[in-house]
């Protein structure tokens, strides 16, 4: 998953419209269990991002690697800060 999401970015680099932010986070109480955050400018580049035949293609690769369903969930930022 690493890789693919590695080779993704820089695949995407400098593409306007693109993801700004990633992340991928294992989760300790199931190591089996991966999250993907993928952050974009706003929810239209996402859609348009999602559009994308190769972000297809992406999502397909890392399907494969995938034991369960993939499940989507597009969220809105509240608030983002940095602690003091």
């Amino acid at each position: 998953m690493e890789q693919l999401l590695e080779e993704a970015g820089q695949h995407l680099a400098g593409r306007t419209g693109g993801p700004t932010h990633r992340m991928l986070l294992k989760d300790r109480d199931n190591p089996r269990r991966y999250l993907a955050l993928i952050e974009f400018e706003s929810y239209d580049e996402a859609m348009r991002n999602s559009d994308a035949p190769e972000t297809s293609r992406m999502a397909e690769q890392l399907g494969a690697l995938c034991l369960g369903e993939r499940v989507y969930t597009n969220c809105d930022l509240l608030d983002a800060r940095d602690p003091k």
